[in-house]
């Protein structure tokens, strides 16, 4: 069972790991909201990594407003994002 459900807020981890990931740097550390769940996938930082077996996550899609991305625009981003590049927001803050 997935941790988070349509309408979820939820911040793309920020930072950047010494290895691969598939978190786009324009995401992390911003909040967006859970669209859908896609199903469960192998992680590519592992596939990168040559860990093996990888671990499967499940995957989301996480649409996020442009003008938090960008500081302009009134439409969306929706970018598919593994569980653990995710962290649920709890508060109405940044």
């Amino acid at each position: 069972m997935s941790p988070y459900s349509p309408g979820t807020r939820v911040r793309a981890r920020p930072g950047d790991p010494a290895h691969h990931t598939r978190v786009p740097v324009y995401v992390r550390g911003h909040v967006g909201e859970i669209v859908e769940c896609e199903g469960e996938w192998p992680l590519p930082d592992d596939r990168a990594r040559g860990i093996t077996p990888p671990r499967v996550e499940t995957v989301y899609a996480v649409r996020f407003p442009a003008r938090d991305l960008w500081g302009a625009g009134a439409h969306s981003v929706t970018v598919d994002l593994w569980e653990s590049y995710l962290e649920e927001v709890t508060t109405d803050g940044p």
